[in-house]
């Protein structure tokens, strides 16, 4: 089974399949198209050619097919995967923590619970760090609006 064959979204409406939750957004990909050269896929994602090796190699990509000469071919399901990879990054997951997320994709339905958790204890941090930055938003906004009134004002009362 493959990282995207899976599973029941967590939470979700019960279909059956765990697509990342909410559909990703759209890769810029022609119509109709479900395989693509290492080199597509590095003009679709940002990523490079070497990321994606890597990622294969520890584990969070799935079984990445290939063509009879050997070249990898990815598809649409792939850069589903790598989006969902993409947002996890972002959220600051330790890479660990995201090979483990698609170990247990792999494993099958029975692991949902520790999946939810995982996402879970990542959703809190997020949410943590949200609450931090605009705590340091307001701060900045405070000091710009300081600057921008000592601007306007006299000369002799800008030093006080």
């Amino acid at each position: 089974m493959t990282v995207m064959e899976s599973t029941a979204a967590v939470g979700g409406s019960g279909t059956g399949t765990d697509s990342c939750a909410a559909p990703p957004p759209r890769h810029p990909r022609p119509d109709g198209q479900d395989s693509y050269t290492i080199s597509e896929v590095v003009a679709f994602t940002g990523l490079t050619a070497h990321t994606l090796r890597w990622y294969e190699r520890i584990g969070l990509m799935p079984h990445i097919d290939r063509s009879h000469t050997g070249q990898r071919r990815y598809n649409n399901r792939d850069l589903d995967w790598l989006g969902f990879v993409g947002k996890l990054r972002l959220t600051g997951m330790p890479v660990a923590g995201m090979v483990r997320y698609a170990e247990l994709v792999r494993e099958g339905d029975h692991t949902f619970a520790e999946r939810r958790e995982l996402l879970e204890a990542t959703r809190r941090d997020v949410l943590s760090r949200i609450d931090e930055l605009q705590d340091t938003l307001a701060v900045l906004d405070h000091k710009i609006s300081f600057y921008a009134d000592a601007g306007h004002a006299p000369a002799s009362e800008r030093s006080r």
